[in-house]
C-alpha cells in the first residue's frame, strides 16, 4: 500500500486507486512516523554503541539509515528541522554508550551530515519518497550511499585525530563501513519500490522464511567456519527474485539482525576473526557490515531488475495481446509472418479468407507454397534479379518497396493479384529473426486497369484513324472547293454574262458559304500538320502593330454590321517579334473574330498591345456572352464549343482557339482567359521579347 500512496515524481501521488481518505491520512501521518523513525534510531543506537567493545573506538553500525528515513519520509518544510533532534539523539546515544563527550560530539556531528546529505541526494529536497525504481536510480543511490559512507569515515578520522582517540584509519575503516552498510541496508526501506505481485507460492513463502529464520542462526553460531556465511547470500537472492519488494528486504533486514546479535554475543567468524587473526576489535564491527553491504548490494538489485522484468512482462503481453486482436480482426488484409528461413509462423483470418488456406495448414510450411515458379520468373524479370523467390524478396526489402503487385496461388490453384509490403522483423541487437508481409487482394483492380489501357490504346488507335481521315478528306476537298469558289467569282463578275437580281443574290449566298467551308477546310489541314509534326514556322522579323492593324481591319466591317464599338490601342512605336506572320495574324484573327462573334448588338470589343522588359502582352476584351466557369479548362480543346454558344445557336467550328493556342505555343508565348458568364472574356497572349 505505501508505494500505491507514493507518486514517480517523489511525492504524494492522487492515485485513483487509492480511497481519498487514505490518501490524506498518509500525507498528515509523518509526524507519527517521522517520531517512530527517531526514536527507533536513538534505542538502536544506543544499544549498538553500547554493543561495541569496550577497547573499541567505534559505535558498531549506529542505524544513520533510520535517522535518514525520518527526514525522507517527512514534508521538504520540515525535514531540515529535524536535524537538530538527529544532532541530539546522536549526542546522547554516543555519550551513553560510554564513548568521550568530545568523541560523541565528533560522530554526532559527522551523523547528522551524513543525513541531511543523503536526504538532500535521494529526495532531492522534495521529502515524503524518494524512488528506487530502475537504472538511474539504482546508480544515485548507491553513489549516495558510497558518498555517505566517506564522510563518515571522514568525520570519524578527524574526530579520532582531534580527540586522540584511537588510530584514525581504524577508525575511519570502522566508521565508514559500518553507516556504508547502515545506509544499504535501510535507505531502501524509505523508497518507492517496483510494484509487482509475487511469483512465489504460499509454501514458498513459508519455506524462504523458516529458511531465513533457521539457517541465519546456524551460520553465525560458529566461529571457525567464516565462509558459510556466504551461504545465506543465495537466500536472500531466491527471495529478491520470487517475492515482492519489500518482504525481500524485510527477510534481509531479518537476516542481518540475526547476525548484529550473534556477532554482538560473540559468536559466529566475524566475532572470532579478530582473535584468531590478531585484529583489533573493531575489525568484527567491519566485516559484519561490509558483509550487510554485500548482502544489500545483492537483493537491492536483484529487486530492481525483478521489478522491471516483470513490468516489461506485462507491457509485451499487453502489446502483444493488443497485436493479436487487430491481427485476428484484420479480414480484409492477408498478414502472413515467417521465421529467417521462410517458415510460416503467423497466418490471420484475412490470409484464410483470401488465400483458402486453414492456419493449421501453413503453420510451419514455406511460404512457397503460395507462389508459381512462372510468376516468380515474371516479378524477377520484371525487378531485373535471379528468378528466384528469396532474390525477389530481397530486392523488396533492399529498395523499401510498398504495394507491389505479386501473384498468389489459392489453395484451390486459382492465381490472384496481391498489392504486397514486405517488412524484415529484427530483434533488440538489430538481428533479422523473419519477415513479415501485408498484402490486399487487388485483382479486380489489376483487371479493370487492364481494361481501362486496352480501351485506351483503342480510342487512340480510333483517334489517329479519324485524324488521318480528316486529313485526307481535308486535303480532297480543298481542290473542288477552291475550284467551286472560284467559278462563283467568274459568275458574280459577269464573265459567263449578265446575271438578274435573283440569280446573283442566290450566287452570292452560294459563294459566301464556300468561303466558309474553305475556311473550316483550312482549319482542319492546320490542326492536322499541328498533330503529325508541329506548325512548319517561317519566323522572320515583324512588327506585331502591324499584324494586329492588319486584323482589326479586316474584322472591323463584321463589328460595324454587327453594332459593335472596336477599340484598338496600339503603342507609338514599333513592336519587332521573330515570327511566322501569317500564323500570328491567324491566331489574333481567331481571337478577335471570336470577341465580335460572341458579343451581342451594342456591345464592345477592345484590342490592346503593350510591351514591357519581359516581352509583349495582346489583351482581347469583349462584353459577350463569356464563358461558364466549369469549361473554361476544355476550351482550347478541338471542337469545343460552349454550352451558351451551343444554345444561341452561334455558328461555328470550335477549331479557333485550339489554333491560336497552338501557334502562341510554337512562338514561345502563352495564352490565358478570364471570363464570367453574360459578363464577357478578356484573353491575354504573352509573347516572349526579341533577343
Amino acid at each position: 500500500m505505501l508505494s500505491r500512496l507514493r507518486s514517480p515524481g517523489g511525492g504524494p501521488a492522487p492515485d485513483p486507486t487509492v480511497p481519498p481518505r487514505l490518501l490524506h491520512a498518509w500525507r498528515h501521518s509523518w509526524p507519527l512516523r517521522a517520531g517512530s523513525l527517531l526514536l527507533l534510531t536513538a534505542v538502536t543506537g544506543f544499544f549498538a554503541v553500547s554493543a561495541a567493545p569496550d577497547d573499541g573506538k567505534v559505535i558498531g553500525i549506529w542505524p544513520v539509515g533510520a535517522a535518514a528515513g525520518a527526514l525522507l519520509w517527512s514534508p521538504r518544510r520540515v525535514a531540515p528541522w529535524l536535524l537538530a533532534p538527529v544532532l541530539g539523539l546522536a549526542v546522547v546515544s554516543v555519550g551513553l554508550g560510554g564513548r568521550p563527550v568530545e568523541v560523541a560530539v565528533g560522530y554526532a556531528v559527522t551523523i547528522t551530515v551524513e543525513v541531511a546529505l543523503v536526504w538532500w541526494l535521494l529526495s532531492r529536497g522534495r521529502g515524503l519518497t524518494w524512488r528506487l525504481l530502475d537504472d538511474s536510480d539504482l546508480r544515485r543511490w548507491v553513489s549516495t550511499c558510497f558518498l555517505a559512507g566517506a564522510v563518515g569515515a571522514t568525520g570519524g578520522a578527524v574526530t579520532s585525530w582531534l580527540a586522540d582517540y584511537g588510530d584514525p584509519a581504524y577508525v575511519a575503516l570502522g566508521l565508514g563501513t559500518a553507516h556504508l552498510a547502515s545506509h544499504l541496508v535501510l535507505t531502501p526501506l524509505w523508497a518507492q519500490l517496483p510494484r509487482h505481485s509475487d511469483i512465489a507460492g504460499r509454501g514458498e513463502h513459508l519455506l524462504q522464511w523458516a529458511s531465513i529464520a533457521v539457517a541465519a542462526p546456524l551460520v553465525f553460531w560458529p566461529g571457525d567456519l567464516p565462509s558459510v556465511v556466504f551461504v545465506l547470500i543465495p537466500l536472500l537472492a531466491w527471495s529478491a527474485l520470487r517475492i515482492g519488494a519489500r518482504e525481500a528486504l524485510a527477510q534481509m533486514v531479518l537476516l542481518l539482525a540475526f547476525a548484529v546479535l550473534l556477532t554482538t554475543d560473540g559468536h559466529g567468524p566475524f566475532a572470532a576473526a579478530p582473535v584468531l587473526h590478531d585484529l583489533p576489535r573493531d575489525m568484527r564491527g567491519v566485516l559484519l557490515a561490509a558483509f550487510a553491504a554485500v548482502c544489500a548490494l545483492i537483493v537491492v538489485p536483484l529487486i530492481l531488475r525483478v521489478g522491471e522484468s516483470i513490468e516489461a512482462a506485462r507491457v509485451a503481453r499487453a502489446e502483444r495481446d493488443t497485436l493479436d486482436r487487430i491481427v485476428s480482426s484484420t479480414t480484409g488484409v492477408a498478414i502472413i509472418g515467417a521465421d529467417r528461413d521462410s517458415r510460416i509462423t503467423l497466418f490471420n483470418p484475412g490470409a484464410e479468407r483470401m488465400l483458402g488456406y486453414a492456419a493449421e495448414e501453413v503453420m510451419g510450411r514455406s511460404t512457397l507454397i503460395f507462389h508459381s515458379r512462372e510468376t516468380i520468373a515474371v516479378k524477377a524479370a520484371e525487378l531485373g534479379v535471379e528468378p528466384t523467390l528469396q532474390a525477389v524478396a530481397d530486392h523488396m526489402l533492399e529498395h523499401a518497396m510498398a504495394g507491389v503487385d505479386m501473384v498468389f496461388l489459392r489453395a484451390d490453384g486459382v492465381a490472384r493479384t496481391h498489392s504486397m509490403t514486405l517488412s524484415r522483423l529484427t530483434d533488440e541487437a538489430g538481428e533479422v529473426i523473419g519477415y513479415l508481409s501485408t498484402s490486399e487482394d487487388v485483382t479486380d483492380r489489376v483487371e479493370a486497369e487492364e481494361a481501362l489501357r486496352s480501351a485506351l490504346q483503342r480510342m487512340q488507335e480510333v483517334d489517329s484513324v479519324k485524324d488521318a481521315f480528316v486529313s485526307s478528306v481535308s486535303h480532297e476537298l480543298r481542290t473542288p472547293i477552291t475550284s467551286i469558289h472560284g467559278y462563283l467569282e467568274l459568275l458574280l463578275d459577269g464573265e459567263f454574262g449578265d446575271l438578274e437580281a435573283p440569280q446573283h443574290g442566290a450566287l452570292a449566298k452560294v459563294s459566301r458559304n464556300a468561303e466558309r467551308l474553305l475556311a473550316l477546310i483550312d482549319d482542319l489541314l492546320t490542326l492536322s500538320r499541328l498533330q503529325e509534326d508541329g506548325l512548319k514556322l517561317a519566323p522572320r522579323v515583324v512588327d506585331l502593330r502591324q499584324v494586329v492593324t492588319a486584323v482589326c481591319e479586316v474584322v472591323a466591317p463584321a463589328a460595324e454590321t454587327g453594332g459593335l464599338g472596336l477599340a484598338v490601342d496600339l503603342p507609338e512605336d514599333p513592336v519587332p517579334f521573330l515570327g511566322d506572320r501569317d500564323l500570328l495574324e491567324r491566331a489574333v484573327v481567331n481571337l478577335v473574330a471570336n470577341a465580335v462573334k460572341f458579343t451581342p448588338r451594342g456591345g464592345r470589343v477592345d484590342v490592346g498591345l503593350a510591351t514591357g522588359d519581359d516581352g509583349t502582352t495582346l489583351q482581347v476584351s469583349d462584353t459577350g456572352i463569356g464563358i461558364p466557369v466549369a469549361e473554361q479548362e476544355l476550351l482550347f480543346s478541338r471542337f469545343f464549343r460552349s454550352s451558351n454558344a451551343q444554345r444561341q445557336a452561334i455558328p461555328g467550328s470550335g477549331l479557333g482557339l485550339s489554333i491560336a493556342h497552338a501557334v502562341v505555343l510554337q512562338h514561345g508565348g502563352s495564352i490565358r482567359v478570364a471570363s464570367a458568364e453574360g459578363e464577357g472574356t478578356t484573353f491575354w497572349v504573352e509573347l516572349p521579347a526579341l533577343v
